[in-house]
């Protein structure tokens, strides 16, 4: 797809005063990590999660956050299907996104892939929503380290009286563990696939060290936040996204290339651009090199990376400007991920 829009700057500027460059930041758009064909515009999500029990018996009170996984399982793979199904409504690409119910196959041991969904599970899918592509969530796992520790403190008996005491300290670890894949049904092959593993960590105090694994609160609302926050992130793979750059341009030269410094670092590039091309025509070939070079630069700055690749190509063909020949392998290898975009 086509970008138009012009690239914002970004007004961070570094003086260097022994340099001939100083550097500029600015956002440039980049790919989606995960590209997707253009036939899929109507998408279904499931749920291929299946919330597992516990079989091993540890210490007492880690057992009963042991007992209590598989509905915490089954909280947090659901509040990570919904952020991803909201998610994926908000991108304007796409004509439907379904939640749909996902065929009930065995597991495998948590954390791993269980195998492929089956075409056919995916045609039946299809045939009931009108899908051309699926997210699924293949697998949804928590695991739990419960550690205690204690410290002296100073507690208060039945009269008021101050006595030394131990207060225990309860603090739960617990990694939630994803696994995603997008199904492309109409290249019949998966596009993706990814994991993640992100800890949550509550705590409590009492006591004795029953008090304090009461007091732990809030486990559950904080894995279901996290799963959230796991399935919008994997929902924005599929977009393009914006990072900072930074690029060098001339400020050395002649007088021209001084007064076109300062009015950069006022932000006036508009101003500097007007020195720059007026210096292109310079009869000396290192300062007509240095003003094509800034022509590139304030050419990707305003969104024109045709333009700009020109200009660097000039720099470095005609004049011999080996900074012009590094940023215009950079210009090129931007102008081949823009066209993913």
């Amino acid at each position: 797809m086509k970008r138009t829009a012009l690239i914002p700057l970004v007004a961070l500027l570094f003086t260097m005063a022994c340099s001939s460059t100083n550097k500029v930041t600015m956002s440039v758009q980049e790919p989606a990590v995960v590209t997707l064909p253009p036939t899929m515009e109507k998408i279904g999500v499931i749920d291929r999660s299946l919330a597992r029990s516990e079989t091993g018996i540890r210490e007492s009170l880690d057992l009963v956050f042991s007992l209590k996984s598989p509905e915490l399982d089954k909280k947090g793979a659901h509040a990570a299907v919904t952020a991803l199904t909201e998610e994926l409504r908000k991108n304007d690409r796409f004509t439907a996104v379904t939640l749909a119910e996902a065929p009930r196959q065995s597991s495998p041991s948590s954390g791993v892939f269980p195998t492929p969904l089956a075409w056919d599970h995916i045609d039946e899918i299809s045939r009931e929503h009108g899908i051309d592509g699926l997210f699924s969530l293949e697998f949804y796992d928590t695991d739990s380290q419960i550690s205690y520790s204690t410290q002296r403190v100073t507690l208060k008996g039945p009269l008021g009286v101050e006595i030394p005491g131990l207060e225990h300290i309860a603090e739960v670890r617990t990694t939630i563990k994803t696994g995603w894949r997008i199904y492309d049904y109409a290249g019949r092959n998966i596009i993706d696939e990814f994991v993640t593993a992100e800890t949550v960590v509550t705590s409590g105090r009492g006591i004795n060290p029953a008090e304090a694994a009461k007091a732990i609160t809030g486990r559950t609302e904080a894995v279901q936040s996290v799963s959230g926050n796991v399935g919008t992130f994997y929902a924005r793979n599929i977009l393009p996204y914006w990072t900072r750059v930074s690029r060098d341009y001339y400020v050395r030269g002649n007088d021209s290339f001084k007064i076109a410094r300062r009015r950069a670092q006022t932000g006036n590039w508009d101003g500097a651009a007007e020195l720059w091309l007026r210096e292109t025509d310079n009869r000396k070939a290192k300062i007509a090199g240095r003003a094509h070079y800034n022509m590139a630069i304030i050419n990707e700055i305003n969104g024109e990376l045709d333009v700009a690749i020109d200009w660097a190509g000039i720099a470095y063909e005609d004049y011999g400007d080996k900074n012009a020949l590094r940023y215009l392998r950079t210009l090129q290898n931007r102008k081949a991920l823009s066209n993913r975009i």
